[in-house]
């Protein structure tokens, strides 16, 4: 039996299919997150949520959030899920003191070993990005997990996939270009996420939509200085591997987690918080992250850009905004009381 919390206002969140609420387990007080849909939101889109929970059946990684249990009323479906009350990303960073290449090879460790395991299984989760890499606990030396998985998909033997879905900063050429992909996105986007994690800003970036997909369709993407001078020219080699056009010239999983930057010791212990912290504060702060971005917008510009239609059906291309709040699951969500639980706070 569970007992509905007050939720935390990092755990509350809403969106266009559910909310997600905190939750004890009467018998043992253990702490759950419950991600209520209402089945009158569901009409239309079975299929998005029994992607979700095919996939989070079948996933059982300590980098991962983990589905651990399904309830059903008459109107609505709850899926409990594993807690993860780290906090997001960018805001462990911020708050550090010290900050080094080594931190960031540590964690981009954790993100590839995650991410390899998703492959070998034949899932890709196809939206990696920063706002869905959440911290387990608040200490100190926690693990990062990864979450939402409404837009992964599960291979089929010898299946491509071709519709476009993901967050437009951290997507591969291929995705925006429309043409048939593979796991190999996945691997592009670690490559964005580890950009990000050495300097603080994003690879590619324009107020014009057009143009920043333009940008990420050459792979146009610098190094910048001064922000680039104290990087390794391993780390950047690193990431060029992962950030390479041709997806069959691209780093996998396997491969990325044999670099030198990974496996050895070219990471640097140099300090740089102070950057990165920075520039993370610049360029991906909350008010920036809550601005409403028009999906629609993103389709028409690239119907401009002659990238064709999509083979599988309408975009997924997701607001390039994070996810509201501290959510470990996924961002789409609208009111729902859970009728089953106990409504006495405690």
């Amino acid at each position: 039996a569970l007992r509905k919390k007050n939720t935390p206002r990092w755990l509350n969140a809403k969106g266009a299919f559910s909310e997600v609420v905190l939750a004890e387990e009467k018998r043992t007080q253990r702490l759950v997150a419950i991600k209520c849909i209402p089945k009158k939101a569901l009409e239309g889109k079975e299929n998005n949520i029994e992607n979700e929970i095919a996939v989070l059946h079948r996933i059982k990684h300590p980098n991962i959030v983990s589905l651990e249990d399904i309830f059903e009323s008459t109107s609505h479906l709850y899926l409990v899920m594993q807690l993860v009350s780290g906090g997001e990303l960018f805001d462990r960073i911020v708050e550090k003191g010290f900050y080094t290449e080594r931190d960031a090879s540590q964690l981009i460790h954790q993100i590839l070993d995650a991410v390899k395991y998703l492959h070998d299984m034949g899932i890709v989760h196809r939206d990696l990005k920063p706002e869905n890499l959440l911290y387990y606990s608040m200490d100190e030396d926690s693990k990062i997990m990864i979450s939402d998985f409404g837009l992964s998909k599960i291979e089929g033997a010898g299946s491509v996939m071709s519709t476009a879905c993901g967050t437009p900063g951290y997507v591969a050429p291929e995705v925006l270009a429309q043409k048939p992909y593979s796991k190999a996105v996945d691997c592009w986007s670690i490559g964005v996420i580890s950009y990000i994690l050495l300097c603080g800003y994003p690879p590619f970036y324009d107020e014009n939509d057009a143009k920043l997909f333009e940008q990420i369709l050459k792979a146009e993407y610098e190094f910048d200085s001064p922000y680039w001078d104290d990087i390794s020219d391993s780390a950047k080699d690193f990431i060029c591997h992962l950030m390479e056009k041709d997806p069959m010239k691209r780093y996998t999983c396997e491969q990325a987690l044999q670099h030198p930057w990974i496996c050895g010791d070219t990471a640097l212990d140099k300090n740089i918080h102070e950057s990165v912290s920075a520039q993370i504060k610049k360029n991906f702060a909350k008010s920036k992250w809550k601005q409403a971005f028009n999906a629609t917008a993103v389709v028409r510009h690239m119907r401009k850009l002659q990238l064709g239609t999509s083979l599988e059906g309408p975009s997924q291309i997701t607001p390039t905004s994070p996810c509201f709040m501290c959510n470990p699951l996924c961002p789409l969500m609208l009111h729902a009381e859970p009728a089953h639980l106990n409504s006495n706070k405690s």
